[in-house]
């Protein structure tokens, strides 16, 4: 992961792609301490939201969703690629190695597309995702970065109790 003191300097891209980064940071300085017993323990078990009731739900969603924005775009764009499964991981080092790998793979998208519109006015040429929302791939990054700061907020809450 990049340091805080170096930024991309690929403009708006760069500023997501940092931003990105730096939530994922955070939620690993959160979850590096946590034990197994921590990880599986049902925190939450009145949420009919299967993907929200221990630390290790919310970490395999976090990670699997992390691919889905990137996999939205390459779809967009015309790729044939297919979503990647949800993998249950048994340990916090597990699950960092698999979220510094998830960044990786949506900053290859970036390297890979550097000419990337991220901002499209015509709601009819927005990213149609999965769950039934359009978004431009601003919009997308914005809302990949906003999804990791609300669920390390909810584990930082699931280890006060």
């Amino acid at each position: 992961m990049n340091t805080t003191s170096r930024f991309r300097t690929n403009g708006a891209i760069g500023a997501l792609l940092d931003e990105y980064e730096k939530s994922i940071s955070e939620l690993i300085e959160v979850i590096q301490d946590v034990n197994t017993s921590e990880l599986i323990a049902i925190k939450d078990n009145k949420t009919e939201d299967k993907d929200c009731r221990s630390i290790q739900t919310i970490l395999t969603h976090v990670v699997q969703s992390g691919y889905t924005y990137a996999i939205e775009v390459k779809r967009w764009l015309g790729e044939s690629v297919n979503y990647k499964d949800k993998v249950t991981l048994t340990s916090s080092n597990d699950y960092i190695l698999a979220l510094k790998e998830m960044f990786v793979y949506n900053d290859t998208l970036f390297k890979d597309h550097p000419n990337l519109s991220l901002i499209e006015y015509d709601p009819s040429k927005k990213i149609l995702v999965r769950w039934g929302q359009r978004y431009d791939v601003e919009q997308l990054f914005e809302h990949a970065i906003v999804h990791i700061l609300r669920h390390r907020r909810q584990i930082e809450r699931f280890k006060q109790l």
